[in-house]
């Protein structure tokens, strides 16, 4: 063996000594080790640790930390880096405002191997700026957008969970190079140059994160990974769902008027709303598919405008409730009826009106149609102006 190759091991040896490998069952997590590895990060420290895709470097979000995690990586200080949470309840200290779209990607797709660009509005990076540290506002932010990831792993969830420090955390390699997905992948790219690795096993899926964009409700996918392009267009939809009793009145006309004052609200044509990624649906409770709308529904939606005569009535399903947004009934009764099919939309089914119900104007002549059309115009239009595109 040549002076130059045996040197070249010594050095690697040597090298390896100065990073210290914790092996952890993710199984059956030491919270001691965990407590001590993240007062480590706190101190300053660059930890890699496991997560569903790849192997990452946690690092405190503070300047000096920071500017070792990219002279490690190798990779220009101004690029952003991404926040690692531990639960998505968190994302709220860090986007103050969160859309619709964007929020049927968390509830869908986190915990999981999902980055979220979120976009701010001028208001909501000053409400930031004004309460976070400033180191730690220039190390999340930039042009006014913020990525934020919520892992799904055991030993990632339980670290992150008691640092206290805000946490970013690339992918563990240098730059240009693919990422790690165990522990001693990770040791042969940065050991001596990093702190500690905590071995929690291979990685579950060995490809990096998803990561789209949000901005003005609209969803750019900016780098593909394990989610695929339809999973994220599936994700994002927002469902909007009205229930009344025959799905051939009061909840036709407001699926059609609700329809008409949302692609408002969106800058867009009716019929783009689907490509936009939204749905506006409605329903009965009782059990009457195909039946079309009453004429008289049908007049009161064309004197505004409103086009409702293809409409066909379904049955309402826990299938529909579970995939909508909002449900919005008409009388407590069809609130009732959602909430006995499906207890856990308690949070996202309401009375269209507020407190008051929309009564069946069925049988009662057109002038009766027009006043429930009224009121449910009035109340959509509350509705609209409510919701966070």
């Amino acid at each position: 063996m040549s002076f130059l190759a045996t040197y070249g091991c010594l050095v690697y040896v040597v090298l390896a000594m100065k990073t210290k490998i914790v092996k952890l069952d993710a199984a059956n997590i030491d919270l001691g080790q965990i407590i001590e590895v993240a007062e480590l990060v706190d101190r300053g420290g660059l930890v890699a640790f496991p997560t569903e895709t790849v192997y990452g470097i946690a690092s405190r979000v503070k300047g000096d930390s920071l500017a070792r995690l990219s002279n490690v990586k190798g990779r220009e200080p101004s690029k952003p880096y991404t926040l690692h949470i531990s639960r998505k309840e968190e994302v709220g200290r860090y986007v103050p405002t969160i859309g619709m779209r964007a929020g049927r990607l968390i509830e869908k797709a986190w915990p999981g191997p999902l980055t979220i660009v979120f976009e701010l509005n001028g208001d909501d990076i000053e409400r930031q700026r004004q309460r976070l540290k400033d180191e730690v506002f220039k190390g999340l932010y930039r042009d006014n957008c913020i990525g934020v990831r919520c892992v799904d792993n055991a030993v990632a969830g339980a670290l992150l969970e008691r640092t206290g420090n805000p946490v970013v955390a690339p992918s563990a390699n240098h730059a240009g190079q693919s990422p790690a997905v165990d522990a001693d992948e990770v040791a042969a790219a940065l050991s001596g140059q990093i702190d500690l690795i905590l071995d929690g096993g291979s990685c579950k899926y060995g490809k990096s994160s998803t990561v789209v964009r949000i901005s003005g409700g609209e969803v750019e996918i900016l780098r593909g990974g394990v989610y695929s392009d339809a999973e994220i267009e599936d994700f994002s939809q927002v469902h909007f769902l009205f229930v009344c009793t025959g799905n051939t009145c009061r909840s036709p006309m407001a699926e059609g008027i609700f329809r008409k004052y949302l692609a408002e609200k969106l800058n867009c044509e009716v019929d783009a709303l689907g490509e936009m990624g939204y749905k506006v649906m409605s329903a009965g409770v009782l059990d009457m598919v195909g039946s079309p709308v009453s004429r008289e529904s049908a007049a009161a939606c064309a004197a505004r405008g409103v086009d409702i005569q293809g409409h066909r009535s379904q049955p309402l399903s826990r299938k529909l409730i579970e995939e909508s947004y909002l449900v919005f009934a008409m009388e407590r009764m069809h609130q009732a009826r959602v909430l006995a099919l499906c207890p856990d939309a308690a949070g996202k089914c309401v009375l269209l009106a507020g407190k008051h119900n929309i009564t069946d104007p069925i049988g009662q002549p057109q002038a009766v149609y027009r006043k429930c059309a009224d009121l449910i115009e009035s109340a959509v239009k509350k509705r609209i102006g409510e919701l966070v595109i």
